[in-house]
């Protein structure tokens, strides 16, 4: 048979209906239409939505982990790993601590809650209870000692992101340590990544049908009415959000010598995923993907993705310091300045102490709350029910802000091709996950 004539021209692009981000747009849209004029169908679609998080989070510990360890093993530079976590952790904390006090201004110009006259002694409790007595089980401590798994194997099988990426950071730094002897191994490694990269395409296929699921479900078991009451509530919210990404991580961006606009419609399939399925984990090895696609070196996205997932939640630290001052306006508690500093310091350590669990936003506010007696616990009754809609805003925050913060990280140690970078974010975003992994 004769070989293609090449004709040298540019290969056709792909039809609309055959991107990523176009096909969960659409699912989402439909899932909406389902979950309101059918609502008991709509909320029967949730196994889809919830099926899809499985798989992607099936892939999650070994993505981390053959990423970092063919990160730090090709790179040969253990000193570099602690400049890299040191530079990571230092960014994570200035911006989280950014989005807790830009939480706490709009709370206190705006005031959603104040009108509402609500007597705390009527709220049902028992309705948090759940959030309240899983907040009484985080510490910091635990959480620190939460880290290191029970064994090597158990950290695979928990699927702790941060029990996965402390072993995957010492396998890598021990597979360095050994020299040549370990390069078998890392050859195996290497063949591993690009199979579970190309088994990432695969499961990312089914998105359009987890969004569907997803989407449809909210609407049909809260339905969009429910956000009325709360809705400046809800508004403030994600106005509030959205300007710490154009404004705070715009500026952040564009000192740094990109564009945060460009980067949006670079991820944008990643980031319809997250809003169809109110997960930003359900992102998370795309994400990681296509940093790397962009030029991010491989080691850098292995250790500050991962990490950022658990300390670097921009959206997560807007609501709860904005979510908590809503809560004392709505009942007319009185907090004070003095009281709403303490309320950003246990914030602050409340965030990282509950890092990864289900239901985190809600645990997280539960705990803070819990300490500044001030404000009712209670009170998160008052949310809860349009909590699913601002769970969306929270996650596509999260994971913007991450994405921002493993450039930057990226661009101070020069571990970013800039070729790469510029290509990817001025040209046409290529079709996610389609191609095998170089």
């Amino acid at each position: 048979m004769a070989a293609p004539i090449d004709t040298g021209a540019p290969p056709a692009k792909p039809g609309l209906h055959r991107l990523l981000y176009v096909q969960v747009l659409v699912a989402i849209a439909a899932g909406a239409l389902l979950g309101h004029f059918f609502p008991s169908l709509g909320e029967s679609m949730k196994p889809l939505g919830d099926a899809f998080i499985k798989l992607v989070k099936m892939i999650i510990a070994p993505v981390i982990f053959l990423t970092v360890v063919t990160g730090l093993a090709g790179s040969k530079e253990l000193d570099k790993v602690g400049r890299i976590a040191l530079k990571a952790f230092a960014y994570f904390l200035t911006f989280s601590t950014a989005a807790l006090i830009i939480g706490l201004i709009v709370a206190n110009v705006v005031r959603p809650g104040d009108g509402m006259h609500i007597d705390p002694k009527t709220l049902d409790a028992g309705t948090v209870s759940i959030y309240a007595s899983k907040a009484h089980d985080q510490s910091l401590v635990g959480f620190l000692l939460g880290i290191i798994p029970m064994t090597v194997v158990s950290a695979f099988a928990d699927g702790e992101i941060l029990q996965v990426l402390f072993v995957s950071i010492l396998f890598g730094i021990a597979l360095v340590l050994v020299g040549e002897r370990g390069r078998p191994v890392l050859e195996l490694l290497h063949s591993l990544s690009a199979a579970f990269f190309r088994l990432v395409g695969i499961l990312m296929k089914a998105a359009p049908i987890g969004a569907f699921g997803a989407f449809a479900f909210t609407i049909g078991r809260y339905g969009v009415g429910s956000i009325i009451n709360l809705a400046e509530l809800v508004a403030t919210f994600y106005v509030t959000s959205l300007l710490f990404v154009l404004v705070v991580l715009g500026a952040v961006a564009r000192l740094n010598g990109f564009s945060i606009l460009r980067l949006l419609r670079y991820l944008k399939a990643e980031l319809f995923l997250v809003l169809g399925t109110s997960s930003s984990e359900a992102a998370l090895p795309s994400l990681m993907e296509k940093l790397e696609r962009a030029g991010c070196a491989k080691q850098i996205v292995g250790l500050v993705v991962p990490t950022g997932y658990s300390f670097n939640l921009d959206g997560t630290n807007i609501y709860m310091t904005l979510a908590a001052l809503f809560i004392a306006q709505a009942t007319d508690t009185h907090v004070s300045v003095g009281n709403q500093i303490l309320l950003l310091l246990v914030a602050m350590l409340s965030s990282k102490g509950a890092a990864g669990v289900t239901g985190a936003g809600f645990i997280t506010l539960a705990a803070t709350l819990s300490v500044v007696p001030t404000v009712p616990v209670a009170g998160i009754a008052l949310i809860l029910g349009v909590d699913r809609f601002m769970s969306e805003c929270r996650a596509l925050t999260n994971v913007i802000g991450n994405a921002v913060a493993t450039i930057v990280v990226a661009n101070w140690e020069g571990g970013i091709d800039r070729v790469r970078f510029a290509e990817a974010l001025q040209g046409p975003s290529p079709a996610p996950l389609s191609t095998e992994k170089s």
